[in-house]
């Protein structure tokens, strides 16, 4: 089953008595997590368990689901990390009896519910515990989305938050916020904590509330050198040395997205679209159309002499010439000129 189906049954308390919850989005998994709680424990937290795997053999947590609850009830049981699930299990100090959960799942118990939860990108489905798990557990997949799903999520979520987002501020999320959908949860919270019930985000409320990533730092220095703004260009760096970002990575990511801008201006000028522009360079749609509004702003001529100043300061850092923060800043002054 999907994830949706697996949440949308244990949100109408139809629970399963084991379930596989296996991929790397956290956010699906604690998600299913967080329902199943409240279907089955109701609040009470005295039958719940919480196994690690990667310490405890599996056969203990068996015992455990099939030991009745003391406080009456249903049991909630915990088995997290099952790396027996992978194709190259981890070494551990002690074995699991995987035959004990083949028996288990059987004929399982009706007072206990076990979830067992494997954060990993894929499971070997070719073994015999995997295959008697996904025939008797209720299996959801929890991979991330894909890039064309992101912005219906930000949809999703903002509604369920009471909030509406801009259009322009949309575009800008979808690229920052790539496909985690634990982290768009959080800051989107942030976003919602700001404006309130029925508030309205902006672009520039986004841009200044969201956890800036090395994309979003790179696209701010590339606007200040747009605007040849050096305060700004020097204040942005600044909050990035506090961040601890390293100047060499600074340089790299403006390379990125100085060619970035001039390889869109050659295919524009060639008569691409923005759309055949995605296919031929493969980036985001978000990077594609930022782009094309910023190349109307430079010449050809000038994008090249920028890419060879970038390339410079980093092979005069790199072989010891220049002290990397002052050869950042005078960077900069000749960015902004």
């Amino acid at each position: 089953m999907s994830y949706k189906q697996v949440l949308q049954q244990v949100k109408q308390k139809q629970i399963a008595p084991v379930y596989l919850l296996y991929g790397t989005e956290s956010y699906f998994i604690r998600n299913i997590t967080k329902h199943l709680s409240e279907a089955v424990l109701d609040g009470e937290n005295e039958n719940l368990s919480v196994y690690d795997l990667e310490e405890t053999p599996v056969q203990e947590v068996i015992t455990d689901a099939e030991t009745y609850p003391f406080f009456g009830g249903k049991k909630l049981v915990y088995a997290n990390n099952p790396s027996f699930l992978k194709a190259k299990p981890d070494k551990l100090p002690f074995e699991h009896d995987l035959e004990s959960v083949i028996q288990y799942l059987s004929q399982p118990v009706d007072y206990s519910v076990i979830v067992f939860t494997a954060p990993y990108e894929k499971i070997d489905e070719r073994k015999k515990i995997t295959k008697t798990l996904k025939q008797h557990s209720a299996v959801a997949e929890c991979n991330p989305i894909g890039d064309y799903e992101l912005k219906n999520w930000i949809k999703n979520l903002a509604g369920s938050m009471q909030i509406t987002i801009e259009n322009d501020a949309y575009d800008m999320l979808e690229s920052e916020l790539s496909t985690n959908l634990y982290q768009v949860k959080n800051e989107l919270t942030k976003l919602a904590l700001h404006v309130g019930q029925n508030g309205v985000v902006t672009k520039n409320i986004a841009e200044n509330l969201i956890s800036h990533t090395e994309t979003n730092s790179s696209l701010r220095l590339v606007d200040a050198v747009i605007d040849r703004n050096l305060h700004k260009a020097i204040s942005i760096y600044k909050d990035l040395e506090k961040m601890r970002e390293d100047p060499i990575g600074l340089i790299a990511l403006l390379a990125f997205q100085f060619r970035m801008i001039l390889h869109v201006k050659l295919l524009n000028q060639k008569g691409y679209s923005q759309s055949q522009m995605q296919k031929r360079i493969g980036a985001h749609p978000y990077v594609i159309k930022m782009a094309s509004q910023r190349e109307r702003k430079f010449s050809t001529q000038r994008l090249e002499s920028i890419i060879d100043k970038l390339t410079q300061t980093d092979t005069a850092i790199k072989q010891g010439k220049m002290e990397k923060e002052l050869a950042f800043e005078l960077l900069l002054h000749e960015l902004t000129k």
